[in-house]
């Protein structure tokens, strides 16, 4: 969808971890902490691909894989640099009604759980078509 729109559809990733996954916070944490080096999207594909282990040494031996210098990134992983943006995240999405992942909006049309591609093709259309509406 990016490809198809790229000036027109923004993409907003806010993060949700589940309260009942004990590692998912932290996994947060430590592509926020991935992020801070500019491989947010990198270390966010490698935790999906290694969920559930989600250990203190997995999160440090994924930033190391992916080259990141390991002191700063424990440091930032540790120091919980980034919970309260985490944290921010969740509230927004609670407000929003958000109980689980993933939940997509476009333009505040919800979509829960996983969709097909002519599902979020079809929800921005609409979006795109309704602000061209407004515009005329």
């Amino acid at each position: 969808m990016l490809e198809d729109y790229p000036t027109r559809v923004p993409l907003v990733f806010k993060d949700f971890p589940s309260r009942f996954h004990a590692g998912a916070e932290p996994a947060a944490l430590a592509a926020r902490c991935a992020g801070a080096h500019g491989r947010y999207w990198e270390y966010h594909d490698l935790l999906f691909v290694a969920q559930p282990a989600f250990s203190r040494e997995d999160l440090i031996t994924y930033a190391v894989r992916l080259g990141l210098p390991r002191e700063a990134f424990v440091a930032c992983l540790d120091g919980a640099r980034y919970r309260a943006a985490v944290q921010a995240d969740v509230r927004e999405g609670r407000a929003a009604g958000v109980t689980g992942t993933p939940t997509f909006f476009v333009n505040g049309q919800r979509l829960e759980g996983l969709q097909p591609l002519s599902a979020f093709r079809e929800a921005v259309q609409h979006a795109l078509d309704a602000a061209g509406a407004q515009r005329r």
